[in-house]
């Protein structure tokens, strides 16, 4: 009984945006695959790589079947509107999900003429809220994701 509450407790602290599930857990990819691929979707559009991997180890954890409570999907979290937006028909495709979650991201920058922390910002809590408040909201949930973002980026690659 105290396994399965240790287990809960890590996976409520470890979690993708609140998705529930242990890092490195059996949906893990193999971790040279996941470079692999984040390195090719980050550079196939014009994205430091270790941004790119930052995202996924904060969003994942690097498993491709991660769903947060929100619905957010993949590695990336992409969340079924967006994944629509892309093109993306299976979410759970690694490939797929990395890809459209690099141009995602690629387009956030611009928007936010590259302007990472806003960037993050708009990929965690939409663009429409860093539109409203002229920043980074003032979420606790999105605060803490550019933090742990620029902090795993600094791990990364």
């Amino acid at each position: 009984m105290r396994f399965l509450a240790g287990l809960a407790l890590l996976g409520a602290l470890y979690g993708c945006s609140g998705g529930g599930f242990v890092p490195g857990g059996p949906h893990a990819m193999n971790a040279l695959a996941l470079h692999r691929l984040v390195s090719s979707g980050a550079r196939a559009n014009g994205l430091p790589p270790d941004l790119v991997a930052a995202i996924v180890q904060v969003e994942s954890h690097g498993d491709p079947a991660a769903i947060s409570r929100a619905g957010a999907q993949g590695l990336m979290q992409l969340m079924p509107d967006t994944a629509a937006t892309y093109g993306v028909v299976n979410s759970f495709d690694p490939e797929s999900n990395v890809y459209a979650g690099c141009r995602y991201m690629r387009d956030l920058l611009a928007r936010y003429h590259n302007n990472v922390p806003l960037a993050l910002a708009a990929y965690n809590a939409g663009p429409g809220a860093v539109d409203a408040f002229h920043g980074i909201p003032p979420f606790g949930e999105t605060r803490a994701y550019v933090a742990r973002v620029t902090s795993a980026r600094s791990m990364t690659i």
